[in-house]
């Protein structure tokens, strides 16, 4: 075969380069105008450098009940959450990974399944469950469900990261006296930290970013997260304060911002065990 001219070879250069530059601005847009508008005295639907910068907008709603609180409430919710799902993740992920039973691979795709369960099709009976065992309007109750919800593809998740330890490091364990719990959590958790990393992060940000589940289980408003009482920025006949919409976005998405620069060198890391079994 020939090899194309090179100005046909420019020409898809060109045309690549364009394409990545459209899905580019596709991303940097929005944030722009986040960033910008929260500066802006006038912030409007539009991306524009504002006359003049001003930080009001951050005094407007850096106040308890606008952003404090529900920040406070996201932070109870997602975290405990998180927590659980991470928890139980690892503990059902185990005997998937170490354990041969002809009914992993059902158990797997049965998983695999409610994965792709939309949440609003299961809110319903979910509501009248949680009337009628005095969980709704609780911390705890919308906890378990998030957990519950999130922890199918965590397990997914984890039992993939899982396989990767080698088998044998838990067998010298073994031979010390160490129980099958002790191995788990003393040798294959420690020797899996990215993936650990992994399942905390995408838990918690697909909880964080959730409104409908505690829309629906939380009634009182001072237990409302901030996923919720962001729609208080849109106010009647279509008025939308859009300079401090910007400002609380911008508070918002701090903790899930933290949350992987705190970790994100826990998940560049590999496991790295090539030559850590026993020969």
């Amino acid at each position: 075969m020939t090899r194309p001219p090179a100005r046909r070879r420019t020409r898809r250069r060109l045309a690549a380069d364009a394409g990545l530059l459209a899905v580019a601005a596709a991303f940097v847009l929005p944030l722009a105008w986040v960033v910008l508008s929260a500066l802006d005295p006038d912030a409007g639907l539009r991306v524009k450098v504002p006359d003049g910068l001003t930080l009001d907008n951050f005094d407007a709603i850096l106040t308890p009940e606008i952003t404090f609180t529900p920040l406070l409430n996201s932070l109870v919710l997602c975290g405990g959450a998180t927590l659980l799902t991470v928890a139980c993740a690892a503990l059902a992920a185990y005997p998937l990974s170490r354990f041969r039973s002809r009914l992993n691979r059902p158990f797997l795709l049965t998983i695999l399944f409610a994965t792709s369960l939309p949440i609003t099709a299961i809110m319903v009976p979910v509501y009248a469950l949680f009337v009628r065992v005095n969980m709704i309007d609780t911390m705890q109750g919308t906890i378990f469900f998030f957990a519950a919800s999130q922890l199918p593809f965590a397990i997914w998740l984890m039992k993939n990261f899982m396989d990767g330890v080698p088998k044998e490091l838990e067998e010298a364990a073994w031979t010390d006296g160490a129980s099958s719990f002790q191995s788990l959590l003393r040798i294959v958790l420690p020797l899996m930290g990215p993936g650990v990393a992994v399942v905390t992060v995408f838990s918690f940000v697909m909880m964080w970013g959730n409104f409908f589940v505690p829309f629906m289980l939380l009634l009182s408003p001072d237990q409302m997260p901030a996923s919720v009482s962001i729609n208080d920025f849109f106010g009647n006949r279509g008025m939308v304060a859009y300079g401090q919409l910007a400002a609380f976005s911008i508070v918002y998405s701090t903790p899930v911002v933290l949350l992987y620069v705190l970790i994100s060198r826990r998940l560049g890391g590999g496991f790295a065990l090539g030559g850590a079994v026993k020969g």
